[in-house]
């Protein structure tokens, strides 16, 4: 909960924008028609569970259409209200120009719990939900494409994907009207990892710049570094299963609503996530050290940060007392702008949201390209890549006849190369060249002004600069 003398969530965001415009010279009535939400649609509508009518209040948020359609999450939480649906999606606009996916941004929001409704009732609350919104085209291939968030998942996502369809037999596109969808419905292979698996590519990359390393007074790679994540859900997770497994860093705490786990030693992810889905929390794993406060592991010492869960976790009342010189914004706003600031003058570095978890946009991209396109990734080239190959294997073998022992191949080259690439090879390509080339471009303005202070802000300038040339560009 973010504490009441600081912005809002969407206070917050306006205020970053506005630390970002002030550093650019844009026309005054387009910075204006950047900032401000084009629209938000609220609907409140019944539905007959326990035998009687409960009634839900949804929202979906069009922030800009300088590309269209316009993409973002449906979450699910009671929390959920029109100004964090506004933020939300003005940083989806901020991100899909980051990482150059063609959409504008947009959110969805529906107030309730999930965990207290069975699967047959959340079915029936998401397909009049997904109704209310695709009469009004606001889930449309062409126009608005929803995807997962916090409280939503694959299942979610494949009964709006056959709602729409129901509501729109002749529409041959009907499936790329969602995305994040179970690979039988239309999904594609990496989704349901991406945002996890973006996080572990966008801090490679940070560790591929020694420069910007030293700016967090850190050096070398990702092996060894000490990792505390907050919130082990679909985010979480995934960010520290790769993390700990594929670049060999320790995971030394992880948070949940009900405490923290801590282990200097490193504790085995997978062990805890299954221990989570089986009790519902932390609270009795027994192969770490408990605390109930577990707010107060995030000032644990530890090289980086992985705030994956709420916005405004890092706030002014504990901001001082972070100790992380490397903070990964894998959630959507979980430091506030008060927080930001003293962060920022403590010398902390901050790998901003909107870059940070970009992976799921990004894959979900692929997504609807796939479904558009009727196809999916590598079937037309992967057999004749793997044959191109074998002609170059054949003449090795060759030639390792030939030299005999003076040289041979390695060992299990011959498999790994006659291997062609397929779907999930492809996706984890084009999701590693993304966040590569979105870092690239943020850590150039950042280095090469001096106004510049953070990545956050050269992230702002790098995506309001390229939303405004998309205005001109439409003539405005």
């Amino acid at each position: 909960m973010i504490p009441m003398n600081e912005p809002s969530f969407r206070e917050s965001v306006d205020l970053m924008f506005n630390r970002a415009v002030a550093l650019m010279d844009l026309p005054p009535g387009l910075e204006e028609k950047i900032r401000v939400c084009n629209a938000t649609y609220t609907v409140r509508f019944g539905v007959r569970l326990r035998g009687q009518v409960h009634t839900f209040t949804g929202y979906r948020s069009v922030h800009s259409e300088h590309m269209e359609p316009v993409k973002g999450g449906i979450r699910y939480a009671p929390s959920v209200n029109q100004d964090e649906v506004e933020a939300l999606a003005a940083l989806m606009t901020y991100k899909c120009a980051l990482v150059e996916t063609p959409f504008g941004g947009s959110k969805g929001g529906l107030c309730l719990d999930p965990r207290e409704y069975e699967e047959d009732e959340l079915e029936r609350i998401t397909r009049r939900f997904a109704y209310e919104l695709a009469k009004r085209d606001l889930i449309n291939p062409a126009q608005n494409v929803p995807a997962p968030d916090m409280g939503t998942g694959e299942r979610e996502m494949a009964w709006i994907a056959d709602q729409y369809a129901r509501m729109n037999t002749t529409d041959i596109n009907a499936r790329a009207c969602v995305t994040g969808k179970p690979l039988n419905a239309g999904g594609i292979a990496g989704r349901v990892e991406a945002t996890g698996r973006g996080v572990q590519y966008a801090l490679r990359e940070f560790f591929r710049h020694p420069e910007d390393a030293a700016k967090a007074n850190l050096t070398g790679s990702l092996e060894g570094k000490r990792v505390i994540v907050q919130g082990l859900g679909n985010v979480g997770y995934h960010a520290a299963k790769f993390l700990s497994e594929e670049d060999g860093a320790i995971v030394t705490g992880i948070i949940e609503r009900d405490g923290a786990l801590f282990d200097p030693e490193g504790l085995d992810v997978d062990a805890v996530h299954q221990w989570i889905a089986k009790h519902g929390g932390v609270t009795g794993y027994p192969d770490a050290t408990h605390t109930a406060e577990g707010p107060a592991v995030l000032e644990q010492d530890c090289d980086i940060l992985v705030p994956a869960a709420l916005e405004g976790v890092i706030n002014l009342t504990n901001a001082e007392r972070i100790k992380a010189p490397l903070i990964i914004e894998a959630a959507n706003g979980p430091i506030t702008a008060g927080a930001d600031e003293i962060l920022r003058k403590k010398g902390a570095v901050i790998i901003p949201d909107m870059y940070a978890n970009a992976g799921g946009v990004t894959v979900s991209y692929f997504e609807w390209v796939k479904n558009l396109s009727h196809i999916r990734f590598g079937r037309m080239q992967r057999r004749q890549e793997e044959a191109r190959h074998e002609l170059i294997v054949k003449e090795l073998e060759r030639l390792d006849r030939y030299l005999g022992d003076a040289w041979s191949m390695s060992p299990n080259f011959k498999t790994k190369y006659l291997k062609g690439a397929d779907e999930l090879e492809l996706v984890r390509s084009g999701l590693d060249d993304t966040m590569r080339i979105a870092y690239q471009s943020m850590s150039e303005v950042w280095h090469d002004r001096s106004d510049v202070e953070d990545l956050r802000t050269a992230a702002y300038i790098v995506s309001i600069d390229r939303v405004a040339k998309s205005y001109r560009a439409k003539g405005l």
